[in-house]
């Protein structure tokens, strides 16, 4: 038997036949769903200091739940001290039921924690029905121990849709659950 998380229940019982009534679908096929959320964290000092992106991967597969991945430089940069295929950060990409386990997580945990938080800016919406959502800090994460956190270092999530708009994606994502400003 396997987990179903409880956003992935909710989207397909409750969802997308809101989502159907709002903008007008005739078939259920095309309401906008979901396909994957992919977080990155670029870091500059890894330049300088090699166990920062070691330390990185650790806490973004903490956060994850999913084995994260270093990115490397594509090319020199001599201004930057940047040799080609250096590390200078990490990603992780979550599809399925991870994907829905990491956006509850985000959504009644970790956005909650963020210091003087009125909600997430809609201004992220890249004009193809996907959205991006700058963190600050890690350490919003409960999965985290801020003791044991070398650096506070922020990181990009992105939401990846199947929405053709921007207006879509925002009905989307508001109904399952993000925060965004009134």
């Amino acid at each position: 038997m396997e987990f179903t998380p409880a956003l992935k229940t909710k989207y397909k019982a409750q969802i997308i036949p809101a989502l159907q009534e709002k903008l007008g679908y005739k078939n259920i096929m095309q309401v906008p769903k979901l396909e994957k959320i992919s977080i990155n964290q670029g870091l500059g000092i890894a330049v300088t200091d090699k166990k920062v992106v070691d330390n990185a991967v650790n806490e973004m597969t903490t956060i994850t739940g999913q084995k994260a991945v270093a990115t490397f430089s594509k090319k020199a940069i001599s201004n930057f001290k940047l040799r080609e295929n250096m590390p200078i950060g990490v990603k992780v990409t979550l599809r399925g039921n991870q994907m829905y386990e990491f956006l509850e997580r985000l959504v009644n945990i970790a956005l909650p924690r963020v210091r003087d938080f009125r909600g997430i800016n809609d201004k992220g919406f890249d004009g193809r029905g996907n959205y991006t959502l700058g963190i600050i800090e890690q350490i919003i994460y409960p999965e985290i121990d801020i003791d044991k956190v070398p650096r506070i270092s922020g990181m990009d999530i992105t939401f990846v849709t199947s929405a053709k708009t921007d207006k879509e994606a925002f009905e989307l994502l508001k109904e399952l659950g993000l925060p965004f400003k009134v």
